[in-house]
């Protein structure tokens, strides 16, 4: 299989998310967050589900993918 990200380690990195922390399971230099598709660098890496197993960018996108509701204006 090819690797269209470019040379191994300079693209998307596949993560297993654990409590606090992560683990590589292969190398690359970012990830993607599940809301926006953002890329997020793993030294930048924050957010995360361990059930879902998924990255996001910013709070608001975790707020987005477990509570899609909570953001709507209420008016």
């Amino acid at each position: 299989m090819l690797n269209k990200s470019g040379p191994p380690g300079h693209g998307d990195a596949q993560l297993q998310y654990l409590d606090g922390d992560f683990r590589v399971v292969s190398p690359g230099t970012f990830v993607r967050c599940a809301v926006t598709d953002a890329r997020i660098p793993l030294d930048e890496l924050k957010y995360w589900s361990v059930d879902l197993q998924e990255a996001y960018a910013q709070p608001v996108a975790v707020l987005q993918r477990h509570y899609p509701g909570a953001l709507k204006r209420q008016g």
